[in-house]
């Protein structure tokens, strides 16, 4: 559990032939992010089929929902935007941890 933070989950639709080229494209947005007050940890996960719908989910957590929004309307962190292609479609959103289990 994140404790007095967030989690960010952007489950990413794009074709599986495009994956490779994004990941490269996310390391050079994800080292902004590191870099910004209250950025904690993120993790890219890829779909182990070529079929499945979302071919990436981002899972990173921030101290705050401010903190968040602070670091991604950074004008850097913008303009690297602008070089996502049109085929990919993100589902951004924060998300607070409800329920959670462990090993006992």
């Amino acid at each position: 559990m994140v404790e007095n933070g967030v989690t960010f989950i952007n489950v990413i639709e794009l074709p599986a032939g495009e994956v490779d080229a994004f990941v490269e494209q996310w390391r050079e947005r994800a080292k902004l992010m590191r870099d910004a007050p209250g950025f904690r940890d993120s993790r890219l996960h890829r779909a182990k089929l070529p079929d499945a719908r979302f071919q990436l989910v981002n899972v990173a957590h921030w101290d705050s929902a401010e903190a968040w929004r602070a670091a991604t309307t950074n004008p850097a962190f913008q303009a690297a935007m602008g070089d996502v292609p049109g085929s990919v479609a993100p589902n951004p959103a924060l998300y607070d941890v409800v329920v959670e289990y462990g090993q006992p």
